[in-house]
This record gives C-alpha cells, sequence and structure tokens, in this order.
C-alpha cells in the first residue's frame, strides 16, 4: 500500500527529493507541473513522450529502445519524469522518491487536450517528439474520458507492487497543481 501525502507534506519532501515521478491522465496538466518542479527544485525535466516513446511522424519507438532509454534515464541521480506508462513503472518507482499523481475531474483533462490541439494544431509541441504534429482523434479523447476507469487500477497494482513505500500525493485540479508549486517557491 502506498503512503499518500497532502500537498503542505509534499511541498516539503519535493525540497529535498531528487527524483520525482509525476503521472496521470492526458491533458491534466502533467508537463506544466513537471517542468514547474525541475525549474524551482533544479532537477533535469524528462518527457517520457519525446525521450522514450516516440520517433517523427508518430512513430512508435521499438519497445526494446524504449526501456533501454527509461533504464538509462531512471539510473540517473536526479530527474523529474513526466509521463504514466503504467508498463514502465516498474523502472521507475523503485527510484523514485515522491510521485504526483495528476487525478482532476475527466473534463479538465479534455478540456487540457483540446486547448493543446488548438494551442499547437500543425505543430510539434515541446513535450513532444520533433515531427509529431499535435492531434485529436474521437480514439484519444475516449481513452481520456476513460482513464480512471480503465488506467488508474493497473496504476494502484504497480504502485502497491513496486513503489510501497514511495510517498504519492493526489492533485485533483490544476489550482491544487498550482499551489504545490507556490509552495515550495524558487527554492534552486
Amino acid at each position: 500500500m502506498t503512503s499518500s501525502i497532502t500537498i503542505d507534506d509534499a511541498a516539503e519532501r519535493l525540497k529535498a527529493a531528487e527524483r520525482v515521478l509525476v503521472i496521470g491522465c492526458s491533458g491534466s496538466g502533467k508537463s506544466t507541473l513537471a517542468q514547474g518542479l525541475g525549474r524551482r527544485l533544479g532537477l533535469p525535466y524528462v518527457s517520457m513522450d519525446r525521450e522514450i516513446f516516440w520517433l517523427p511522424g508518430w512513430t512508435v519507438r521499438p519497445r526494446a529502445e524504449a526501456l533501454a532509454r527509461m533504464r538509462d534515464i531512471v539510473v540517473g541521480e536526479r530527474w523529474v519524469i513526466d509521463g504514466t506508462s503504467p508498463g514502465t513503472l516498474e523502472l521507475r518507482l523503485p527510484r523514485t522518491h515522491v510521485i504526483l499523481w495528476l487525478r482532476p475531474p475527466r473534463w479538465t483533462s479534455l478540456y487540457g487536450v483540446v486547448s493543446r490541439w488548438l494551442k499547437f494544431r500543425g505543430r510539434s509541441r515541446p513535450e513532444m517528439a520533433d515531427g509529431c504534429p499535435e492531434r485529436l482523434s474521437l480514439e484519444f479523447l475516449t481513452y481520456i474520458w476513460n482513464f480512471e476507469k480503465t488506467e488508474s487500477p493497473e496504476i494502484e497494482e504497480k504502485l502497491a507492487a513496486y513503489g510501497p513505500d514511495v510517498p504519492v500525493c493526489v492533485l485533483k485540479s490544476k489550482a491544487e497543481n498550482r499551489q504545490l508549486l507556490a509552495r515550495i517557491g524558487e527554492v534552486y
């Protein structure tokens, strides 16, 4: 069983953390929060979409290569990783000091991906591999709509199996994401 912590406790723990994992549904604000943490805490920011999973043209990186890249990253002494991917949690959790799990209402995440699509339509956003222009599909929107039902049980299972002693702070809104960043302040 993972230990759930408050925003205040997370803020204190993050000030000393060297390896932080930011997980949650697409559009929940993972990249924004992870980049803000990286800047405030002086931690290297890693976008799993950009560094691990995607190649130009929305080509999925071969699994063996993606896992090798993930292993190379997690052995590093300091990082903040932005990405959920339950299939790689067993590699990341044993090295993680704090987990921030973004779990806003599905409407928040849907709004996040639609506004991101409008902002970057026809271009690759900074957290995505080059040559992967922002896109939106019914399949992706359905994935977001069903995320809590389809993905969260596996995430909870992996947290219990591979990170039972890693503190988890659940953030339920973008306001809570901002509140956490504000509590950390400009540490670095």
